[in-house]
C-alpha cells in the first residue's frame, strides 16, 4: 500500500533515520520549496552520548529523547512516518516498509550504526549492548536486579558473579560507563545495600589496545586511566573479551573474570538498508559514498553519518563514526540538495572539520582535547557538561538534565533506581544461550 502524503508537485526528499545526521538535513530543508519526509522506527530523536547516564540511574530516559514531530511542528513542508524501512527499490525509487511503500525523488540513508560483535554469536546472545534507550533501561534493570538477587544468595562465588561487572571496550562510552558505575559503588550502593560487602564488587574495563580513550593524546589517556583507578575501576589493557559463560567472562588473558554482566561497547558496524547493490557496502557494513555523500553509482541516493564510508587520504577507512561527522555531513548535504533542487547549482564536496574529543570519568573529572588545548580535571568536566547540555534538543530536556546534574553533584544521589521491566533478563539470556549451544551441538 502506498503511503499517502500530500502531492504538491514539490521534489520529495525522504530521510531514513532521525539521528543527528537526519535531523540536521531536515533542519536545513525546513520551510523550503521541498517536501521533506523522515521515516524512523521510533518517533523520537535520541541523544546517544548520555545513554550511559540512563543506564546508571543519573537521568530519566525522557531527558535524552525528544519527539521528532515536535522538532518540526512549525515546518509546513515536513512530514514524519513511523516505521522500519525493509527494502530500497532504487530502480522504482521507492522504499518498502512492513506493508507500505513510499516514493522518493531524493533518498538520504541516515540509519547510523549497530553494535558490532565481530561475528561472535555467543556475544550477540549474552552480552548487554547500549545503542538504544530500551537497551539502556534493560541494562539498568539487570544491574539493579543482580544486586537484589545478591542479597538472596549464600554461595560466595555466585554472589561475586552478581556484583561484578565487565565492560568490553575503552572508548568514550566504555570509560564514561565505568566511571559512572564506580561512583555508584562508592556513593550510592552503600546506602541502598548496606547488607552487602561492596568491597567485593569489581568493575573491569577491558580494552584490546594498549590504552583507554585511544582518540586522545597518550598523556590524557593515561590521566583517564588514573581517574578510573581512583574510582576503583580495574583497567585491563591488551586483552580481548572472547565470550561469557554463565557467571564468568572469558578473555584472551590467562585468567577469566567472574561476572554475570558483560556490557559490550567494543565497536559498531554500519546499519545499511537492504536493496542496495552489494558492491557499495564494505566489510564494515558501511555504504561507500563519494565526496558529495552520494552512494556510488546511485545519483539520487545519499548516505551520511555512521552508515556512510567516504574514503579520503586523511580517512582511508572512512570518517570516524561520531555525531560530529553526521551533523557536518547532514548540514552540507542539506545545503547541496537545496541548491540543486531550487537553484540547479552543483554540489560542494564534503570536508570534515574535527572539533575535538572529550569524555568524562565521573564528578569533576573529564578529558578535553580541542586543537592545542589538552586538559583534564574540573575545567574539562565543566566544558564537557556545557557542550552536552547545549547539544540537547528541547528546553525541558536541558533544564531537567541540568537540575539532575546539580542535585547529583551536591548529594551524590541517583534518583532513577527503578526496576520497571516485567521479565527476567538473565533468564531470557540463559534460554537464548541454551538454544545457541544446542544449535552448535547439532552442527
Amino acid at each position: 500500500m502506498l503511503i499517502e502524503i500530500p502531492n504538491n508537485k514539490k521534489a520529495r526528499v525522504v530521510i531514513i533515520g532521525g539521528g543527528f545526521g537526519g535531523i540536521q538535513i531536515a533542519k536545513m530543508l525546513q520551510n523550503k520549496d521541498i517536501q521533506v519526509v523522515i521515516v524512523d522506527r521510533n518517533n523520537y530523536h535520541t541523544f546517544q552520548p548520555l545513554m550511559y547516564q540512563v543506564a546508571t540511574s543519573a537521568l530519566e530516559a525522557e531527558s535524552i529523547a525528544y519527539p521528532i514531530r515536535k522538532i518540526f511542528n512549525k515546518s509546513k513542508n515536513f512530514f514524519f512516518r513511523l516505521g522500519e524501512v525493509k527494502f530500497i527499490d532504487h530502480q522504482k525509487k521507492v522504499i518498502e516498509l512492513e506493508n507500505d511503500t513510499l516514493e522518493y525523488d531524493y533518498l538520504v540513508i541516515a540509519t547510523g550504526a549497530k553494535t558490532n560483535y565481530y561475528d561472535n554469536e555467543g556475544l550477540t546472545i549474552s552480552a548487554m549492548p547500549m545503542k538504544s534507550i530500551l537497551e539502556s533501561l534493560d541494562l539498568r534493570t539487570m544491574l539493579l536486579q543482580n544486586f537484589e538477587r545478591a542479597l538472596l544468595i549464600n554461595n560466595e562465588r555466585k554472589k561475586q558473579g552478581m556484583l561484578n561487572v565487565v565492560i568490553a571496550g575503552a572508548g568514550p562510552t566504555g570509560v564514561e560507563l565505568a566511571g559512572a558505575l564506580g561512583e555508584l559503588k562508592r556513593s550510592v550502593f552503600p546506602k541502598d545495600y548496606p547488607e552487602l560487602d561492596l568491597s567485593k564488587m569489581n568493575i573491569y574495563l577491558v580494552q584490546s589496545g594498549d590504552r583507554v580513550l585511544p582518540m586522545l593524546s597518550p598523556k590524557l589517556s593515561e590521566k583517564a586511566k588514573k581517574y578510573l583507578e581512583k574510582l576503583d575501576v580495574t583497567v585491563v589493557l591488551n586483552t580481548k573479551v572472547l565470550d561469557i559463560f554463565g557467571d564468568y567472562v572469558q578473555t584472551s588473558a590467562d585468567e577469566d573474570i567472574i561476572a554475570k554482566t558483560l556490557i559490550w561497547t567494543a565497536g559498531v558496524t554500519g546499519n545499511p538498508v537492504n536493496g542496495l547493490p552489494a558492491e557499495v557496502i564494505n566489510r564494515a557494513g558501511r555504504i561507500l559514498v563519494d565526496e558529495f555523500n552520494q552512494v556510488k553509482g546511485l545519483g539520487d541516493i545519499f548516505a551520511i553519518g555512521d552508515v556512510a564510508c567516504m574514503e579520503t587520504k586523511e580517512y582511508p577507512l572512512g570518517h570516524p563514526q561520531i555525531a560530529q561527522v553526521a551533523m557536518q555531513q547532514g548540514k552540507l548535504l542539506g545545503k547541496n540538495l537545496l541548491n540543486k533542487i531550487c537553484k540547479n547549482k552543483t554540489y560542494v564536496p564534503f570536508k570534515y572539520k574535527h572539533k575535538g574529543s572529550m569524555a568524562t570519568v565521573g564528578k569533576n573529572k573529564a578529558l578535553v582535547e580541542i586543537g592545542n588545548l589538552k586538559i583534564g580535571g574540573f575545567v574539562a568536566w565543566f566544558i564537557w557538561m556545557a557542550v552536552h547540555l547545549m547539544s540537547l534538543i528541547g528546553f525541558r530536556n536541558k533544564v531537567v538534565t541540568l537540575f539532575n546534574w546539580m542535585k547529583n553533584y551536591f548529594n551524590s544521589d541517583r534518583g532513577m533506581r527503578l526496576i520497571i521491566t516485567h521479565f527476567d533478563l538473565q533468564e531470557e539470556k540463559r534460554k537464548r544461550r541454551k538454544e545457541f549451544e544446542s544449535r552448535l551441538e547439532q552442527t
